[in-house]
C-alpha cells in the first residue's frame, strides 16, 4: 500500500525528533503527575501578546513553581502570559513517582523579533543547557528569524 509524501516527511521527523509546526503548536503542558510529585521543580511563562516573560525553580510542588512563573512574567508587564515549560530535577536519585513525567534538568526559551505581530519562540527542556537552548532555538526558528536565548534555567 504506498504512502504519500507528505506522511513519509511526517514520519520521517518523528523518527529523528524534528518539530513539525510553530512553537506556539506545542504550547501545552505536560500533564500534571498523579499523587505525590518528586523532584525539584521549575517553570517558563512567558506573554506571545508583548514577549514579556518570566521563570521560577526550585519549586518543591509543580503549581508552586508554574504559580511563581505567572507572577514573574505579570511583573515584567507581560500581558497574556501562561505556562509554557515545566520542567523538574531529580531530588534524590532513585525518585520516580511512576507518572513518566521527565526529569530535565534545565530549561530553555528563545523569542525572535518581538516587533513582529506575533513573535516567533520556542521553549525546551533537556538534561543540560546547551541542550535545552539547542532545542529551544530550534523550535523558535534559528538565527534565521533573530531568534536568540532570553532565558535558561537550571534545577
Amino acid at each position: 500500500m504506498p504512502i504519500n509524501r507528505y506522511l513519509w516527511f511526517v514520519l520521517i521527523a518523528i523518527f529523528v525528533g524534528l518539530p513539525i509546526g510553530n512553537a506556539a503548536d506545542l504550547v501545552t503542558s505536560p500533564p500534571e503527575p498523579a499523587g505525590e510529585e518528586k523532584g525539584i521543580w521549575g517553570a517558563i511563562a512567558f506573554s506571545r501578546a508583548d514577549g514579556r516573560h518570566g521563570f521560577f525553580w526550585g519549586a518543591d510542588k509543580r503549581k508552586e513553581a508554574e504559580d511563581a512563573a505567572l507572577e514573574h512574567c505579570g511583573n515584567a508587564k507581560g500581558r497574556a502570559c501562561s505556562v509554557v515549560k515545566v520542567f523538574r530535577n531529580h531530588r534524590h536519585w532513585d525518585d520516580d513517582d511512576g507518572t513518566g513525567f521527565p526529569y530535565e534538568h534545565c530549561a530553555a526559551l528563545s523569542v525572535g523579533n518581538v516587533r513582529a505581530e506575533t513573535p516567533f519562540w520556542g521553549a525546551a527542556s533537556a538534561t543540560t543547557r546547551r541542550e535545552a537552548e539547542q532545542q529551544a532555538m530550534s523550535l523558535c526558528g534559528g538565527e534565521g528569524k533573530q531568534c536568540k536565548i532570553r532565558e535558561w534555567v537550571c534545577t
